[in-house]
């Protein structure tokens, strides 16, 4: 099939590319770090996006972050706020990162960054939009799963590729690895003979000796959930029953009450991941209940090197003052 596609994914991947090469609308007076991946479907962005933001923070910078807001109603710039909005107000990514940071949603990545300056903001950090031209990045760091790399290598339709992979990487400052497996070699020989900075760095489970032993029923509507309970199987539990959802899904009332009569019945926990809980909150009394019940099972991005998170933040402050020194 996708070799059938292929003409049309070429035809795709190469106006994508073209459009990443089109000149920034805007330079923002402050630096602006693009978290971004090379495939459609996660990879790691935003706990890495939170991770970078930690450490600009004990670096002394008010880091900011700017989403755009996938899977939300709104549709100008708006700031999030945990009391007021929802996941179908802004989608599930920005809902946890406005747990951590001042977080702007924005389908016009000018506009959301031009309302982070307002607060002051002295650190911008886009949780994707790599692929999007409006908004100057001064680094770009592509996150990459380990065990997924970048699909069967073609661009969409017939592929997982947002755009051809050359054409990308030639806009990419580095790449993290996110995992241990050999799924992405390919990509990191080709990022490798760009000269590329590759990265790795780990998914851990935040306290992960209280897992062990429990049993649970595991539901995630996550774009990898083998991901999700590979890792709960690695540190010891035993998934009893699982549900898994299309990517960003929001669960209707019928497939909650399935998934609590189910753990009621068979007397199990109910775990998920940061991202569906928070695409419950707010939206409706089912949603509520089945937030209520659910434990989360929390997790953390680790590097290999600490150092790393502060080599990046300082290229991309070196880089954003040559930038603007040169205007």
């Amino acid at each position: 099939m996708a070799y059938l596609l292929s003409p049309f994914s070429w035809i795709y991947g190469s106006i994508a590319g073209w459009r990443m090469g089109k000149k920034p609308r805007h330079i923002s007076k402050v630096p602006v770090l693009c978290i971004g991946n090379f495939i459609a479907g996660g990879a790691g962005k935003t706990p890495t996006a939170i991770a970078i933001a930690r450490a600009a923070k004990k670096k002394n910078f008010k880091p900011g972050f700017l989403t755009r807001g996938y899977g939300g109603g709104i549709t100008t710039a708006t700031f999030v706020d945990l009391d007021k909005h929802n996941s179908h107000d802004v989608g599930d990514e920005p809902l946890l990162l406005a747990e951590n940071f001042l977080t702007v949603v924005s389908p016009d990545r000018v506009n959301g960054a031009l309302m982070l300056e307002t607060q002051n903001i002295d650190f911008i950090i886009m949780d994707d939009g790599f692929q999007n031209p409006s908004l100057n990045k001064d680094y770009s760091l592509v996150v990459v799963d380990a065990r997924r790399g970048i699909g069967n290598g073609f661009a969409m339709p017939g592929g997982p590729l947002r755009a051809s992979l050359g054409a990308q990487l030639a806009f990419a400052s580095a790449v993290l690895v996110i995992g241990r497996s050999t799924g992405a070699d390919k990509l990191i020989r080709a990022a490798a003979r760009r000269a590329k900075p590759i990265y790795e760095a780990i998914i851990k489970p935040v306290e992960a000796g209280k897992w062990k032993g429990r049993k649970v029923l595991a539901f995630a509507g996550i774009a990898d959930p083998i991901k999700f309970y590979n890792s709960l199987e690695e540190v010891g539990v035993e998934i009893v029953e699982r549900r898994s959802f299309g990517d960003h899904h929001s669960l209707t009332s019928e497939e909650i009450e399935d998934i609590l009569q189910l753990s009621r019945v068979k007397g199990l926990e109910i775990v998920t991941t940061s991202k569906d809980a928070a695409r419950l909150r707010g939206i409706g009394r089912a949603q509520d209940e089945l937030y209520q019940q659910a434990v989360v099972f929390e997790i953390e991005l680790v590097f290999e090197n600490e150092r790393i998170l502060e080599s990046i933040i300082d290229e991309t402050i070196r880089q954003a003052k040559l930038l603007r020194l040169n205007l």
